[in-house]
């Protein structure tokens, strides 16, 4: 294939006394579990993305063809979970409506042989709900790992998969660490592929194409693709593992934007031909979305400033909010 051709969060809960601090990146909590003997309050935090670089069907091993994706990770938004064991009674959650974190609580506490045991959930997140940034995967990572280390138990990145997707129905594989690029089988819960080494360094500058649209993923049928489309995604995988193993962030940036378009003819996006254009004009590697939401990022080499500063301007003047993060140290700039 050519690829050349192809052209406002709710609310949260305070947490209770203290505020589960920052954690370095990658950490599963923000401090020490405490004694198995003596099951105590616990923090769990998870990192959002930004959507993916790649979406699409690809060959799972056991032979089937399966939905998966690889994400393009972005540390600008997390959610903290704090959760307060009770040897009975039920599990509550604040603020209330995260049904899905109140099931990922109850789940995982089953997983580790506490069935009957209650508690607090109390989740603080500044993940956009609705973009496609994996605020309810946020969510789940975080008190899954809140509730496994009030416990002292630790549960291998895979067995937070599985609990996840048991949660949430489709999860995005936030509870692995972003220095590993993974393809992921978002409705069955794992790892098709291991490319092989983290994204090539990027600067990203983002932008949401419907402010004020609301995307509920599970609600979205799956995508039908076109056998032509089938064939394109093996391509794109191909030239993807080459990007990560030899860091070649051009390449990235065209696999990223391929899948970009092929996704705009089944979930179109508002302004994205001004989006792909402005890529274009501006030295762009590429354009990434958020498939299953609204964001959209416009990919560079690091340390293009003149790049990107052209590029800030031209978003201006669509009228499009943006923000910028890297997708390595050091800490990105600000919303």
């Amino acid at each position: 294939m050519n690829l050349q051709l192809l052209q406002p969060q709710e609310q949260a809960a305070d947490l209770p006394s203290e505020t589960c601090a920052p954690a370095a990146e990658g950490a599963q909590t923000a401090k020490s579990p405490p004694s198995a003997s003596a099951p105590g309050p616990a923090d769990g935090e998870a990192v959002s993305h930004h959507g993916e670089i790649m979406q699409g069907v690809f060959p799972a091993r056991d032979g089937t063809a399966q939905h998966a994706l690889v994400t393009l990770p972005c540390r600008l938004f997390r959610t903290c979970a704090r959760f307060r064991p009770a040897p009975s009674g039920p599990i509550t959650v604040e603020p209330s409506g995260r049904f899905r974190a109140l099931n990922a609580a109850r789940l995982t506490l089953g997983a580790i042989s506490r069935t009957g045991w209650g508690g607090k959930l109390y989740l603080s997140s500044d993940v956009p709900l609705c973009w496609g940034c994996g605020s309810s995967t946020a969510d789940v990572v975080a008190t899954i790992r809140a509730v496994t280390t009030s416990f002292a138990v630790v549960l291998e990145p895979d067995r937070i998969a599985r609990l996840s997707v048991a949660a949430e129905l489709a999860s995005d594989p936030l509870m692995y660490e972003p220095t590993r690029a993974l393809l992921f089988a978002q409705r069955q819960g794992y790892v098709l592929l291991d490319l092989g080494g983290a994204l090539p360094p990027l600067s990203v500058l983002g932008v949401n194409t419907g402010e004020h649209l609301r995307v509920e993923t599970l609600a979205l049928p799956l995508i039908s693709y076109s056998s032509w489309e089938l064939g394109a995604f093996q391509t794109m995988l191909g030239l993807l593992r080459r990007a990560v193993e030899q860091q070649d962030a051009f390449l990235l940036g065209r696999v990223a934007t391929a899948s970009t378009v092929i996704n705009q003819r089944h979930r179109p996006k508002q302004f994205m031909s001004q989006i792909l254009h402005l890529a274009h004009r501006s030295g762009a590697l590429g354009v990434q979305v958020a498939h299953s939401g609204t964001v959209a990022g416009l990919l560079f080499e690091r340390g293009n400033a003149t790049c990107l500063e052209y590029a800030r301007a031209q978003l201006k003047r669509l009228g499009l909010r943006h923000w910028e993060f890297t997708t390595e140290p050091p800490t990105e700039v600000g919303m």
